[in-house]
């Protein structure tokens, strides 16, 4: 079994700890289970989408996509 280190915020390592407690698990069977869902491929998230799409994503990464962002998304793209 491997072992690792994170740093977490301590008021979510308290919320883990009685998640876990109520469950009957240990935090790191709980954390062991969260990263178990994982994909097992590091498949880029825009794989597999029409070209327009991942680009439309990646432009607007880090956005707050909101009507009016895309509105003016769209405006500057079609000037």
């Amino acid at each position: 079994m491997a072992r690792l280190t994170l740093n977490v915020d301590e008021n979510v390592v308290a919320r883990a700890k009685r998640h876990a407690a109520c469950h009957g698990i240990s935090v790191s069977a709980l954390v062991e289970r969260f990263l178990a869902l994982l994909p097992e491929s590091d498949v880029h998230p825009d794989e597999g989408l029409p070209p327009i799409l991942a680009r439309l994503r990646r432009e607007l990464r880090g956005v707050a996509v909101t009507p009016s962002t895309y509105r003016s998304y769209l405006k500057r793209k079609y000037r």
